[in-house]
């Protein structure tokens, strides 16, 4: 059995490069003199308490788990209950590519700089809209890998494809009307054109956000088993398997 590390939390302050400063949520354990950097990137509902808790699973596991504010340029620490998606749509639309960049670079900084981070290699995680900005982040950022759960819109970032540092896990739900099968297709052809090295996993039967247990969504099945290979697959890239 894989043991379970403490951890704490608190929010820190970073600057961007161009000089926008914004807040992010950490958890980090306590046990453990050096823990992995993880990037976790927000849905459109804000780095709210499902986001928080994520983050938080992912210090039980040995990461040093950090989730940015993403609109802090519009919303600082903006969040939106999942039965109104309305202003976290309005939200996301403000974002510009210019922008993400720079929070990115800014995280990277943070972790070449954080004591018990330096130099260990980083990846990144992000669910619905933040599954994008992982892809996004790891073709800015050398990476060691990154995971995107029902990424929306990575379809029209196909052209960043040859920029991927290392290997990608993509999870999506077959079910899912926001993401239908054409757009999950062209992400898969675009990797395989370039020969990417990359895991396309596809729960049937689930909707889109089924790995939130906020959403009407929910597929405990599928959060359940997805959970799982993330954690491999992340342990295997950052060199925490040893641990289990």
């Amino acid at each position: 059995m894989v043991a379970m590390h403490p951890f704490k939390t608190e929010w820190i302050e970073l600057e961007a490069r161009d000089g926008a400063r914004f807040q992010a949520f950490v958890a980090r354990p306590t046990d453990a003199e050096l823990a992995p950097p993880l990037l976790v990137f927000q849905e459109i509902f804000g780095v709210n308490e499902h986001i928080r808790d994520v983050v938080e699973r992912f210090a039980h596991q040995g990461f040093t788990a950090i989730a940015p504010d993403l609109f802090h340029r519009s919303a600082p620490r903006f969040t939106t209950p999942y039965a109104d998606a309305g202003p976290g749509r309005e939200q996301a639309a403000k974002l510009t590519l210019e922008g993400l960049e720079a929070d990115c670079l800014a995280l990277q900084a943070w972790a070449d700089a954080d004591a018990r981070t330096k130099g260990l290699p980083m990846a990144a995680a992000g669910y619905c809209m933040g599954g994008r900005i992982a892809y996004l982040a790891h073709t800015l950022l050398p990476l060691a890998c990154a995971v995107s759960y029902y990424g929306g819109q990575i379809h029209t970032l196909l052209d960043r494809v040859p920029q991927l540092h290392g290997q990608h896990l993509f999870f999506w739900g077959g079910a899912d009307t926001m993401i239908p099968f054409e757009q999950r297709k062209l992400v898969q052809d675009a990797l395989l054109a370039h020969k990417r090295t990359f895991l396309s996993v596809e729960f049937a039967n689930a909707g889109h956000g089924f790995f939130c247990d906020e959403r009407p969504t929910y597929d405990p099945d599928a959060a359940h088993l997805a959970w799982e290979m993330t954690l491999r697959f992340l342990k295997t890239h950052l060199g925490l398997l040893e641990e289990e």
